[in-house]
């Protein structure tokens, strides 16, 4: 008896993308060839368990040797070993460098070193990601951050080009970098509502508008990793918002006649403004302290979104005040800072607006 065995050679590395997620997720060769066969493809194929079994396995091979080469995506374009479309490549390093928004959510602020990483376990149990997948996760952004952490120039842009990611995912590692570099403060119980997306938002406008490459020349200035010092301790000048009476008097009451009759809370915002306005200005003295920087988003929830929300404040109402309340200080003759009030109540604006879920 003679067996016939078809033989097919070529150059071209196949990639199947479902079991490249499946090897992305953590499965293991056996977990992996079970997900396929429930999902049908023997039915689909005629393939036998022994082929798929073999098929699995080869996939496997082939994402084990191409890792050490997605660890540098760019040596993935030239290498000449793997005959990959560059179709093909861009969604492999994009989707290796994906990640679980829950497993983010967990590591977002911590420093990413080895005692986080022996949370993984915890994280992996309370998240739902498999160990495996956490450990990728938590490896490419230790890896991209030690790359680009002494970088001068755009963090999102120097993402793009030493990783090859794409626009939306770079500015979301850089965020990731932005917020471990600074080691801000995002699990505590009250801030568990904000999503990655609602942090990563805030983090964007803060390397805009915070850091040293905000201004002048970011090549010659520094890197958007870093909050400006020289911006953080000039914050100190907006106290006089709130020191002097008679500029809080006259900032309430220009507020107070802009906003009368627009509000449906303007009686609450009325007994509150100035309650409010300390909450927002003295943040912002006091972000020259390492500890108080960590605390922004604590103090946010704190002094401004938990009151507005107590009174049952409507988004829209938020909007309202936060714009006139920013605005406003344009008409007080003896406040000298406005360049600097702009700078800051711009990003923070934004950012309240993004993180009030009313």
């Amino acid at each position: 008896m003679t067996n016939e065995l078809d033989i097919f050679v070529g150059n071209t590395t196949l990639i199947d993308e479902d079991v490249y997620r499946l090897w992305l997720d953590g499965y293991s060769v056996s977990d992996a060839v079970g997900l396929r066969v429930r999902s049908g493809i023997l039915e689909q194929t005629g393939a036998t368990a022994g082929v798929l079994q073999s098929d699995t396995m080869d996939h496997y091979r082939t994402f084990h040797m191409l890792e050490r080469l997605l660890h540098t995506p760019p040596k993935l374009l030239h290498q000449l070993v793997f005959q990959i479309p560059p179709s093909r490549q861009a969604l492999l390093i994009e989707r290796y460098y994906a990640f679980d928004e829950a497993f983010v959510r967990e590591v977002l602020g911590k420093k990413l070193s080895k005692g986080t990483k022996k949370d993984l376990d915890n994280i992996s149990a309370k998240t739902g990601v498999t160990l495996k997948s956490c450990r990728r996760q938590f490896d490419n952004f230790k890896r991209v951050f030690k790359v680009v952490e002494e970088m001068r120039g755009s963090l999102a842009g120097n993402i793009q080009q030493h990783f090859l990611l794409s626009d939306r995912l770079a500015r979301d590692y850089a965020a990731v970098v932005f917020f471990a570099n600074n080691r801000f403060e995002t699990g505590k119980k009250k801030l568990q509502y904000l999503t990655f997306g609602d942090l990563a938002f805030c983090a964007e406008l803060m390397i805009q508008n915070w850091t040293p490459g905000a201004v002048a020349d970011s090549q010659l200035d520094d890197m958007d990793v870093d909050l400006d010092k020289e911006f953080l301790q000039d914050l100190k000048e907006l106290k006089v918002l709130v020191a002097d009476k008679d500029l809080l008097d006259l900032h309430k009451s220009l507020v107070c006649t802009a906003l009368r009759g627009k509000l449906s809370v303007f009686a609450e915002m009325e007994a509150n403004f100035k309650n409010l306005s300390r909450g927002l200005v003295n943040i912002a003295s006091k972000l020259t302290h390492t500890k108080d920087v960590r605390d922004l988003f604590v103090d946010l929830v704190e002094k401004f979104i938990e009151p507005c929300r107590s009174d049952r404040w409507p988004l829209n109402d938020v909007r309202l005040f936060l714009n006139q309340y920013s605005a406003s200080v344009h008409s007080l003759d003896g406040f000298r800072h406005q360049t600097l009030w702009d700078r800051y109540m711009v990003t923070l604006r934004s950012c309240l607006l993004r993180m009030y879920h009313d």
